[in-house]
């Protein structure tokens, strides 16, 4: 990275590659490392290069706005290793209808559990429990529907999860199975209930 006076020159062409990976959005920690001061965002959110979504996260405004904006924001502000999960996970499967009054996000051990309007969940991530939606970090769906029947959703709403995630192809029998396979409790028993009442309407 080429510097200039002793500082990062900015580089406009790393944060587009940054933002592009995340729906367009970036942090001001993320673009502070590619040599963009606080005062330079703020110049070109006057400028209208920028638009400002909340405090320290940003978005370039050649990317299109998104439904999905408090959501980025949530993310962003909790760090790359979180995920949003739970119920906001299944609005943003469309395996929900239901619009949470919290944004859920699943956050490593050692992350801060207080985050105004957010509901954070501490637990281990692997790398095949998150997917990408639209450049958001969520946890998949075998992943997503464990959690809320872990969480004590209402059981209908975990039955429509388990049955549109089934006829619309974004998970299996096999991988559901497997998931509550680690899981066990009351979780396992009601999402093993829903699979074998729908494999005897078969």
């Amino acid at each position: 990275m080429q510097k200039k006076r002793g500082h990062l020159k900015p580089d406009h062409a790393a944060l587009y590659r940054i933002a592009e990976q995340q729906g367009g959005y970036f942090t001001a920690v993320q673009a502070g490392r590619i040599g963009f001061s606080h005062r330079l965002l703020w110049h070109h959110v006057r400028s209208g290069k920028l638009l400002r979504s909340t405090r320290g996260i940003y978005r370039l405004r050649r990317f299109p706005s998104t439904r999905f904006e408090d959501l980025y924001a949530a993310w962003l502000a909790c760090g790359l290793k979180s995920a949003i999960s739970h119920e906001s996970a299944l609005m943003v499967h469309d395996l929900s209808d239901v619009l949470p009054r919290e944004t859920h996000l699943t956050v490593p051990r050692t992350a801060s559990r207080r985050r105004r309007g957010m509901r954070l969940h501490t637990n281990r991530l692997r790398r095949k429990d998150i997917v990408r939606r639209e450049g958001l970090q969520v946890t998949s769906v075998p992943r997503t529907i464990v959690d809320v029947a872990k969480a004590g959703l209402d059981e209908n709403q975990i039955e429509r999860a388990v049955r549109e995630s089934l006829e619309r192809g974004l998970t299996t029998r096999a991988e559901l199975r497997a998931r509550v396979k680690k899981s066990g409790g009351r979780a396992a028993r009601l999402i093993r209930c829903l699979l074998e009442e729908r494999r005897g309407r078969r």
